[in-house]
Order: C-alpha cells, then sequence, then structure tokens
C-alpha cells in the first residue's frame, strides 16, 4: 500500500487539525500538510474535502479581504466540528497503539 492511499484517509482528520483554533484558506492549509509531510497534496484536493465538510456541518467559511490579490475564504471549526476531531483524535490514538503493538510483536516473532 503506498503512502499516498494511506494517508487518503486521514486527511479528513488532519484538516480539522489544522484548522483547529485557528482560521485558515485552503492554500496555507496545503502549506501546512506539506511541511507534515503530505507534500502530494494540493489545493485541488483540499477543497472538495472543505466543501463536504461545510454541507456536512463540520467547517464554515467567511471571504475576507487580502493585501495579497482577491479576497480568500476562510474555514474555522463548528461545535459539530469540534466533536468530530475529538473523535478521530480518539480513534487515531487507538488505531496507533495497535497497529504499533502488531508491528512489534511481529518483528520480535
Amino acid at each position: 500500500m503506498s503512502q499516498t492511499q494511506m494517508m487518503k484517509g486521514i486527511l479528513d482528520g488532519c484538516l480539522l487539525a489544522i484548522i483547529h483554533g485557528e482560521e485558515c484558506y485552503g492554500y496555507e492549509m496545503a502549506q501546512k500538510l506539506s511541511k507534515y509531510g503530505f507534500y502530494h497534496v494540493s489545493e485541488g484536493t483540499i477543497y472538495p474535502l472543505l466543501l463536504r465538510m461545510q454541507r456536512e456541518n463540520l467547517v464554515q467559511s467567511v471571504k475576507k479581504a487580502s493585501t495579497a490579490g482577491p479576497q480568500r475564504k476562510y474555514y474555522s471549526l463548528t461545535e459539530e466540528g469540534e466533536r468530530e476531531l475529538a473523535e478521530f483524535i480518539t480513534n487515531w490514538n487507538q488505531l496507533q497503539l495497535s497497529v504499533n503493538e502488531i508491528l512489534q510483536k511481529e518483528s520480535e516473532d
């Protein structure tokens, strides 16, 4: 399984974590993802996810003026988005523990 396939399943949670506590716009999210190793994730990947998350009431957006050009759409978490992020963190921590346990056990055998 490629790293791209593995990352695809966790991208929503990572976007929620990036937006948590700080309004962000799409390009900024792509830069932050790249900083953490998601080099292949472009704005073209992010915006459809954000639109879906907005329909699901996980994020909300507001357009703001930019000194660098046209208005930007900034995203922030809704209360539902905060709950979804908390659930993602719980699930991720459990999954990480389980996978690490399996990998450790199998490398000892």
